[in-house]
């Protein structure tokens, strides 16, 4: 549904509804929001526009005697058009910020820190996940150990070193080893592996000389699997005992270690990066309305963030309770990632 399709009043008590909801988890009823200000209608006019509101899909009665909670619809219509985002503290600022000005953590501890600070200020379940941090290619050497091994040589553009054990097939000459590392470096310098690979394999394809043959079989067989580690994704949780507070049932708790579940896996989170690339913005997932948890009761707010030279993504979040907190969660992300940014960029 269009918010568009609502009349003004309508619009008026969806979000007030949606807002009390929020701030207290419980179903909202007509004499509770017959005190708001903002509307100065009876109990008896808001009912009927809550009925208006039943009927359209956008509010459910959990027991006959109760008020109403919104439906996941009626959720996704207040945040995508009524929800209206505060500002943070300028303690919050500080602290997501305090991680900029400490020029003694690496990628990983900048990422356990975000995580932290997230799940802290929000007091729900922080969630950070990159791609392991890549730098680009200087040089690539195929350096021979005997007439079966060879050790392959990387270093990147800061000078850091990393080698793994390469079985050659037979009749591979210290000559043809060295062809092939001038040649690899020659296409691969200035980028990260992951990139210069998917480069080389078209270029490979396209040119048939014997070093390029011979660098083909290489980049089949210790390359690839170089840039596979590379891809590997960190991803970090933190604060996951916030999402026992609202475990009131065992069916709650088995929910919840699923969703818990289907974060850790690999396929997730590159979905979920997928997602944080394509979109713009910060991202409100609303419990069942997405397949990538394939459950209701807990929502995530994701943002992506940029490393580096931008060619690689990574995502900061929040996940909770659908009734979290939406106008301070989401700038809370938002920011984070900012910093995210700025941080990895120095």
């Amino acid at each position: 549904m269009e918010l568009q399709s609502l009349t003004d009043r309508a619009r008026l008590i969806l979000g007030e509804l949606v807002e009390s909801y929020l701030a207290t988890g419980a179903p909202v009823g007509s004499r509770t929001l017959s005190k708001s200000d903002s509307l100065g209608l009876s109990p008896a006019s808001i009912r009927n526009v809550m009925a208006d509101l039943e009927d359209s899909g956008l509010l459910y009665a959990p027991h006959v005697s109760a008020g109403r909670l919104p439906t996941e619809a009626g959720l996704r219509l207040f945040v995508s058009g009524l929800l209206e985002r505060g500002n943070l503290t300028l303690e919050e600022r500080a602290s997501l910020e305090a991680q900029a000005k400490d020029t003694g953590l690496n990628f990983n501890q900048v990422l356990e820190e975000a995580g932290s600070k997230l799940s802290g200020l929000s007091s729900l379940t922080g969630l950070v996940m990159a791609p392991k941090a890549q730098t680009r290619l200087r040089q690539i050497e195929f350096v021979p150990l005997s007439i079966e091994q060879a050790l392959i040589v990387l270093v990147d553009e800061k000078g850091k070193v990393e080698n793994r054990l390469l079985d050659l097939p037979t009749g591979f000459s210290a000559g043809q080893l060295k062809a092939a590392s001038n040649f690899l470096s020659a296409h691969l310098a200035g980028k990260t592996l992951v990139q210069g690979l998917v480069d080389l394999k078209i270029l490979l394809n396209q040119q048939r000389n014997e070093a390029e043959i011979l660098s083909k079989g290489l980049v089949e067989k210790g390359l690839t699997q170089m840039a596979k580690d590379q891809e590997e994704l960190v991803f970090i949780v933190r604060g996951q005992s916030h999402l026992l507070n609202d475990v009131k049932a065992q069916e709650d708790f088995e929910r919840l270690q699923s969703l818990l579940d289907a974060l850790e896996t690999t396929e997730t989170m590159q979905r979920l990066l997928a997602e944080a690339d394509n979109a713009m913005g910060v991202q409100v997932y609303l419990g069942s309305e997405s397949d990538l948890f394939g459950l209701s009761g807990f929502s995530l707010v994701l943002s992506s963030y940029k490393v580096g030279d931008k060619s690689l993504v990574g995502a900061v979040g929040v996940i909770g309770p659908t009734h979290m907190n939406y106008g301070r969660i989401v700038p809370m992300v938002d920011y984070t990632a900012q910093v995210m940014e700025r941080v990895l960029r120095s």
